[in-house]
Order: structure tokens, then C-alpha cells, then sequence
């Protein structure tokens, strides 16, 4: 089959980077087009898409045919974000190339909110309630679109009920966390517990910010039990729907209960964090998918702590800069190009002996990024 392997995705940077480790030509069909997806794809299309609200389906479904007949005969097709809100997408696109991931029908099931608060019932996951109806109650409720990503579509709701689309889902207590794995038929072996927070945007209080994966020695936030009931509430659900590949699980917890929230069927925001391990993680990947028995190989976690954030403009850019962009800046915009203030600018990765160094090296190093695109933070924390 060779080496080339097809990945489409919002942003398709870190899978690209995913699919070069492990030895793999990338052909890339994302929304950016950045200067570093260039820089690693043998061939890049550009989508058209809203970043956290999907793809536009025909031009996806061109854009990642075009880049099969360049690829000529490939491993298959790796989906990341974006595409969980249109299932009938995924099975067309698993009709005309070999899927790497999670099938059309586990998509359906785990990104439908209600046949997946069914499933939590029924294997006795705590999971928050949720509802098309309006509720007496909004402030204990957010509103949330279904199959959206990133935390930009969650709002707080209303006395009215949720827009077409949306769902109510309960407000429950506890930090973001989420229980990151690979997942082969009816198991999982897990790679990290990581923790997550939001960027808040005026509109959007629930946008994603970044996340942490702890060092390997260091004591972690949850208690060991709590992470192993999530652990084991991840492997049933992958049991009880056939997941295959990379995934995640989020939830809440305030360190003495925790909820599921999510499941995320695909390679998520925390690939660069996780993919530092002697077995690249994208070939984990594919033989997950394709090697149905065959073990989950991941080899030992880093020893060092890692975080990610994105970094969301604080002004627009347009044109943006010619920048001699450092290596821990990622997802890189080309010079020339437009990026709209409240949209993504770029990723901002920073490594440390432990969590609390990894996070402050990261806000240093995002500090010094926003210094020098002239942006100012003072006002924009006082905006927010």
C-alpha cells in the first residue's frame, strides 16, 4: 500500500507532523493550509469550513479525492476534528477510502448527546442529564450544539428551548480533564490523564484554551481510583462500540466524583503532547485499525511534562507578518494571509520537569509571541 496516507481535519499540522514521525508521506485536506502543514504534507488542499462547526461536506469530499488520486495507492484516511457532526460524511468518505478511525456508526452513537447519555445509563457511567427541552432552570444548564468540537459552540442557555441542532446538558461541578487512549477492538491502553481549560471568549466562555499532560514522576491532581473508574468507563464504552484508534474521554471532576461529558472518536488537541514516545502514536494508530487482535503497542510515557495552548488573535491581522516564527510556535500562518481577531492564530507548545513549569513556560512563550505581533493582553484581559 505504501507510505502515503491521506488526513483531513480542521487543522491537519499535528497529524501531519503524527504521520512524519512514524515514517509516513502525509496528504493533507484541512481549513488552514498553514506554513508548517505545507512544510510537512506532500500536498495540502484547503477546505472551506467554520473552525468548531464543520466542513462543507461536497468540498471535502472533493478536496480529499483530489489528494487520493495524487497520493496514488495509500494506507487509508485518518479524520480529525470537525467531522463528528456529519456521520453520512464519514460513511461516504469510508465508501471511497480505507478509514483509519472510528466508523461511521460509532460516530453516530458516541456524538449523538442522547444515545450517549443512553449508553452511560445503561453501563452505569455518571453522565450530566440532557434534554431538547427548555428548562426551568437555565443557570444549572449550558447549551451545546451536537457533534460540535472545541468548546466554542457551548453557551449558557436560555428559559427558551435550544436552538435546531443544540441540546440542554446539565451543569455539573469539576475541572476539565480528559482520559486520553488508543483503543483497539473491545480494549484500550491508556496514554495520559491530561488536564484542560478554556479561553473564554465573550460569545464563547467555554472555548478550549489548551491542555497538560503531566510528568511521568509527578504526583497527579485525581486520585489514583477516581482516574481508574474514568480508565474503566473508557474501555467499556470503546467495548460497547467497536472505537478503534486514537480517542479521548472528557470529564469533569472537582477531585472527589467526576462526570463524563464527551467522547471524542478521533486523534484530538493533545497529539503533540502525547506523541513523544519511542512508538509514534499515528503508527500505533493505523495498526489499531488495521490489525484487528494484534496488541497495542505504545511503549513508556515521557518523562517530562508537556503543554499546548491555542492562541487565539487578540486583534486582526491582515495581512499577517512576516515572522521567523520559533519551533514551539505551530500551525504557523502564511505571511500574507488573514487572521480575524477571536480566531485561531496559532498553537504555542512549551516542555517543563513537571506541570507548573510546562504551564509557565508556556505562558512566557505565549507572552512573548503576543509582544511581539504588537498585541495587547492588558486590554484584552480587562475585555474578557
Amino acid at each position: 500500500m505504501g507510505d502515503a496516507i491521506l488526513i483531513a481535519a480542521q487543522s491537519g499540522r499535528a497529524l501531519a507532523q503524527a504521520a512524519r514521525r512514524a515514517g509516513l508521506r502525509p496528504y493533507v485536506a484541512d481549513l488552514f493550509g498553514d506554513d508548517d502543514t505545507c512544510e510537512l504534507a506532500e500536498s495540502v488542499r484547503v477546505m472551506p469550513g467554520r473552525f468548531g462547526r464543520g466542513m462543507v461536506p461536497e468540498a471535502a469530499l472533493h478536496a480529499i479525492d483530489a489528494l487520493a488520486d495524487e497520493a496514488g495507492a495509500s494506507l487509508g484516511l485518518v479524520l480529525g476534528s470537525g467531522f463528528e457532526d456529519d456521520p453520512g460524511l464519514i460513511a461516504e468518505l469510508s465508501r471511497r477510502h480505507r478509514l483509519l478511525g472510528a466508523s461511521a456508526e460509532s460516530v453516530a452513537l458516541l456524538k449523538d448527546p442522547f444515545a450517549l447519555a443512553a449508553l452511560c445509563a445503561r453501563l452505569g457511567i455518571p453522565h450530566p442529564a440532557v434534554t431538547t427541552e427548555a428548562v426551568a432552570d437555565p443557570a444549572n444548564w449550558v447549551m451545546k450544539a451536537m457533534g460540535g468540537s472545541g468548546g466554542g459552540h457551548i453557551r449558557a442557555a436560555s428559559e427558551a428551548p435550544p436552538e435546531p441542532g443544540h441540546y440542554h446538558q446539565a451543569r455539573v461541578a469539576g475541572r476539565p480533564y480528559a482520559v486520553n487512549f488508543l483503543a483497539g477492538v473491545g480494549r484500550i491502553e491508556v496514554l495520559a490523564v491530561t488536564a484542560q481549560w478554556a479561553a473564554p471568549a465573550p460569545d464563547r466562555p467555554f472555548r478550549y484554551g489548551g491542555a497538560l499532560a503531566f510528568a511521568a514522576g509527578e504526583p497527579h491532581p485525581l486520585p489514583g481510583p477516581l482516574r481508574d473508574s474514568v480508565i474503566e468507563a473508557a474501555r467499556r464504552i470503546a467495548r460497547a462500540t467497536g472505537l478503534t484508534g486514537l480517542a479521548s474521554a472528557d470529564f469533569l471532576s472537582n477531585g472527589a466524583t467526576w462526570w463524563l461529558t464527551e467522547i471524542n472518536p478521533r486523534p484530538g488537541a493533545t497529539l503533540d503532547l502525547l506523541d513523544r514516545r519511542a512508538v509514534p502514536l499515528l503508527a500505533a494508530h493505523v495498526e489499531a485499525c488495521v490489525c484487528e487482535g494484534a496488541p497495542l503497542s505504545i511503549g513508556s510515557p515521557p518523562e517530562d511534562a508537556a503543554a499546548s495552548a491555542i492562541c487565539y488573535a487578540l486583534a486582526d491581522h491582515a495581512p499577517v507578518p512576516a515572522v521567523a516564527w520559533p519551533a514551539h510556535i505551530r500551525d504557523r500562518p502564511a505571511a500574507g494571509s488573514t487572521v480575524r481577531r477571536d480566531t485561531p492564530l496559532c498553537t504555542v507548545f512549551a516542555t517543563g520537569a513537571d506541570g507548573e513549569s510546562a504551564r509557565a513556560a508556556l505562558a512566557l512563550r505565549t507572552e512573548r509571541l503576543r509582544s511581539a505581533l504588537n498585541e495587547n493582553t492588558r486590554t484584552e484581559e480587562a475585555r474578557v
